[in-house]
């Protein structure tokens, strides 16, 4: 066989010079080149060379010890990084943090993004992402350090709206990753577990005048790979690299697992109850913001992975859809050095395209953790001290889930509780507060969430707090905490307190909480409201599911219990986001609005971001010649 386009890994990072751009593909050990790694680290060790590289990367590339991009955390190596996220990198990191080199965080979206656009010959990438956060120029533009001087993000106003810019340049090599190739360099991804960004960085380099290297795990002769299932064309690839095994794992926890490729779906087991902490607690109190049919994403940490958890055990994963940020969409993320790949996915696309649904406003739901937070609301969850995570996905997730649910416990550090008789105790107080009176850097905005019309909770162990009108609002309080002694006394502000309720206490039983019940319950009574400043009834549609003849007659009976004695017709307003109703009883729904709007409404409004439902609704309303215009989810 000819080897045409195969090399030795030092033939291939050869072509690397002092001062070049160097992008690479990864996620955690997901897709992470480490060979190309392994090499070009030894040729620096060496010679000396290649000098002063500008290390760009979307996803967090290692395994926060030496694998990875942590191989490459040389002084003298590297002049500049521009990196979506940077924990799992502590030696690249460290060389940040101490001002060796140029250091900028970016959005792991954006940074996916700018790929996409430096290929296609864009100038540069503009996105609502990041404003008002530390990548927002006014708030320092992602630069991480004082060696780190160049502006390289700007904030512009085009057609009446105010964007950030982040401008273009020439990627000089990519470093990429697959499983198959041939001598032309076609490339297929059979065995990875993501898709990652290796075609939209391949593009950007080749585009760029540069140069594309890639290692896979395999060789296959000339021609005989499938046409369909090549990922990257060889007309990109300069040079492929064989990997040896120890450099091609899967995952840094997997050398090679045939679920997280998707071969086949593997049987899951019955969820073990969680013990009931700190931790479950929140989980629990956060999966009570969910919906039927979520589309959702849950963050880092040991609290937010206590959501999938709470949710396997209250039995209503089937009701939701998982999301992580790199491509998976559907089925079960893994977690530690796994983290990344999922099994039983329903699809895998692309880190662009993933990040394109979740900009765009595709998750109903995300779940995030936080390090700090302050009166005003903003988050921290990128800078601690000397530690400089980066913010990853974080900023793009945040800022466009229509619900987000900060969860963390109230304090860190030693933090002890225990439920006695549904009633929480704080045993011992954490060391360290999460509440300060400003946050070390902002990674969420709550200035730009307000302004947005984000719904925003809070919830700790203890509390619950959501994003008022002008801060921090105390909404729930844990059965058995003293509000002032617990609460108020250790935070370095006061936040508004309108009526704050006791927290469910279902929350604090041992028992499940009966969630997918409720989930599936359309609790009609609790979704309808009248407002008679306006004469305006509310009708909260969202996430029900009307599934029998006894649900279209129990939605009359509340409507007639609501409106019927008024005696006067109202004004409607109905929002059907994540509304679905089976198709047996469709037609006798529609005949009840039908009912219902002739009996009762002035006018009515109806809304929903599902384009299937406002055709198939509008359509069967006008066949019954009414109000048929089922609006677009208005706009926040």
């Amino acid at each position: 066989m000819r080897l045409k386009k195969f090399v030795e890994p030092e033939d291939a990072v050869a072509v690397v010079h002092d001062g070049d751009v160097v992008a690479s593909t990864g996620y955690g050990g997901n897709g992470t080149p480490d060979q190309l790694f392994v090499a070009l680290e030894k040729r620096f060790l060496d010679s000396g060379t290649p000098r002063d590289l500008t290390l760009m990367f979307a996803g967090g590339q290692g395994d926060m010890q030496e694998r990875g991009l942590n191989r490459l955390a040389h002084a003298g190596l590297v002049r500049r990084t521009i990196g979506g996220h940077y924990g799992l990198t502590p030696k690249l990191e460290a060389l940040a943090v101490e001002g060796r080199v140029e250091a900028y965080n970016w959005p792991e979206g954006v940074i996916t993004n700018l790929y996409r656009d430096i290929g296609a010959g864009r100038p540069g990438t503009l996105t609502r992402v990041g404003l008002g956060t530390f990548v927002d120029p006014r708030l320092g533009g992602g630069r991480m350090n004082a060696a780190t001087t160049e502006e390289l993000v700007q904030r512009v106003e085009l057609g009446g709206e105010t964007c950030l810019f982040f401008k273009a340049f020439k990627i000089h090599v990519a470093l990429i990753r697959g499983s198959t190739a041939d001598p032309d360099g076609n490339i297929t991804f059979e065995r990875e577990s993501l898709a990652l960004e290796n075609l939209q960085l391949a593009i950007a380099a080749r585009n760029s005048g540069g140069i594309v290297l890639a290692q896979v795990e395999r060789a296959a002769a000339e021609g005989a790979l499938d046409p369909r299932r090549v990922q990257v064309p060889g007309v990109l690839v300069d040079c492929i690299v064989l990997a040896e095994p120890q450099h091609h794992m899967q995952t840094y926890g997997t050398q090679y697992n045939p679920a997280f490729a998707g071969e086949f779906r593997v049987p899951m087991k019955a969820p073990k109850a969680v013990t009931l902490d700190e931790r479950k607690i929140i989980a629990r109190r956060a999966v009570l913001e969910l919906s039927p049919n979520s589309v959702i994403n849950v963050g880092v940490g040991s609290v937010p992975d206590q959501v999938p958890l709470v949710a396997a055990e209250e039995r209503i994963a089937d009701l939701l859809t998982m999301t992580v940020d790199p491509g998976v969409m559907g089925g079960v993320p893994m977690s530690g050095l796994d983290f990344g790949a999922a099994v039983n996915y329903q699809a895998l696309i692309d880190h662009c395209t993933e990040f394109d649904f979740i900009d765009g406003g595709g998750l109903d739901a995300a779940f995030l953790g936080f390090g700090e937070c302050d009166a005003a609301g903003n988050v921290n969850a990128s800078l601690f001290g000397k530690r400089m995570p980066g913010c990853g996905g974080f900023i793009n997730i945040s800022q466009n889930a229509k619900t987000l649910v900060f969860v963390g416990t109230f304090t860190s550090g030693g933090l002890k509780v225990a439920v006695h008789d549904g009633r929480l105790a704080i045993e011992q107080e954490g060391r360290f507060a999460k509440f300060v009176p400003q946050v070390s850097q902002v990674t969420f905005s709550a200035d730009e969430a307000r302004r947005r019309g984000q719904e925003v909770l809070y919830v700790t162990e203890r509390a619950v707090f959501r994003l008022g009108a002008q801060g921090l609002v105390l909404a729930e309080v844990a059965p058995g905490v003293d509000p002032e002694r617990d609460i108020l006394a250790k935070l370095p502000f006061q936040p508004a307190k309108e009526g704050a309720r006791a927290m469910e206490a279902a929350i604090f039983c041992t028992a499940p909480m009966g969630l997918r019940e409720r989930l599936l319950d359309i609790r009609i009574d609790d979704r309808l409201s009248y407002d008679a400043a306006t004469n305006t009834v509310y009708m909260n549609y969202a996430g029900m599911r009307v599934k029998t003849d006894d649900d279209v007659r129990a939605i009359v009976a509340a409507v007639d219990r609501l409106l019927g004695p008024l005696k006067r017709r109202v004004h409607s307003i109905v929002n059907y986001e994540r509304f679905s109703c089976d198709d047996e009883v469709f037609g006798a729904y529609v005949d009840a609005v039908k009912y219902v709007e002739q009996t009762y409404y002035l006018s009515v409004r109806r809304y929903t971001g599902n384009a299937f439902l406002r055709h198939q609704l509008g359509n069967e309303l006008a066949k019954r010649e009414l109000t048929s215009e089922v609006l677009p989810r208005r706009a926040r």
